[in-house]
């Protein structure tokens, strides 16, 4: 639980928030924020991470609207940014660990929108202070949400798709790929596994596979044609969003677990298990304490 509130109420009553009230973060739950970014100084997978929750001012919308992406987003009065050790495994952590945070603003009534881009060069990494073999590959917008979205929230939500996910069938397999898990087959990881497939991602890709093989879980990236280090956004060196997009599946899964007195540990094991495309590639493994221990 996040704040005395169940992980599956936060993860649906989460949305990407893109228009705000005018009205700035008081105090109290900037503390709270502070506190929470503290504590997320390290990702299950072992990248050290800083994180730090910043005010709105001009230039900082400026560094976002030349991105093309801060147009979408009105009014927020605070940004939530994190820095991370760069590492073969530096991005599903951070996406992780600001997961985490996103949960936690959630549960003390503040509205969030995860931002992708190129900010090394911006305003925020100087108020991170971004320090050589660090990365900062995307920010989350905050603050109060508005009740009325405007045209712009309206049609980017349509756009993406973010209203929609993908089937079951779409995404958890049974042994090997192309064999459906059903719920039945999941048992008590049945809403762990549901808590993933409502997760926010990319574009509304939802990249995550993940295959059950005994008390293991296995996680797979399902690249989308165009993200990652030789597609078109790494060309435009846009960081590799779809491996963050991983860590908030393991953040949702791993806390859905805990949070039903599920207990496991995540390990690097690539399993020998055939992929349907060269696009599909191994994540991590979440295994079952029973497994583990």
């Amino acid at each position: 639980m996040l704040n005395n509130k169940p992980i599956e109420a936060l993860i649906r009553q989460r949305f990407s928030c893109r228009t705000y009230l005018d009205r700035p973060i008081e105090e109290q739950k900037r503390q709270q924020l502070a506190n929470a970014m503290a504590a997320a100084n390290a990702g299950p997978l072992g990248s050290r991470t800083r994180f730090q929750l910043i005010a709105a001012t001009e230039d900082d919308r400026a560094a976002l609207r030349g991105l093309g992406t801060y147009g979408v987003i009105r009014g927020a009065t605070g940004f939530i940014v994190g820095a991370v050790e760069e590492g073969s495994k530096s991005f599903e952590d951070l996406g992780y660990l600001t997961e985490e945070i996103v949960l936690f603003a959630t549960s003390i009534g503040l509205g969030t929108c995860w931002l992708g881009g190129t900010f090394n060069r911006s305003r925020f990494a100087s108020a991170i202070d971004l320090r050589p073999g660090e990365s900062m590959p995307a920010v989350v917008a905050a603050g109060y949400i508005s009740e009325k979205r405007g045209f712009v929230d309206r049609m980017f939500r349509r756009e993406a798709g973010s209203d929609n996910r993908l089937s079951w069938e779409q995404l958890f397999f049974d042994s090997r790929f192309g064999v459906l898990l059903s719920p039945d087959s999941a048992g008590a990881y049945a809403l762990p596994l549901e808590m993933v497939r409502l997760g926010p991602s990319a574009s509304n890709r939802q990249p995550w596979r993940i295959v059950k093989d005994g008390s293991a879980w296995h996680f797979y990236l399902r690249r989308a044609p165009g993200y990652g280090p030789k597609g078109i956004l790494g060309l435009a060196h846009i960081p590799d969003l779809q491996r963050g997009d991983m860590g908030i599946a393991m953040s949702h899964f791993a806390l859905t677990a805990q949070d039903v007195g599920l207990r496991g540990q995540w390990v690097v094991e690539e399993p020998h298990i055939t992929t349907p495309s060269p696009l599909t590639e191994y994540i991590v493994t979440w295994l079952e304490a029973a497994v583990a221990s």
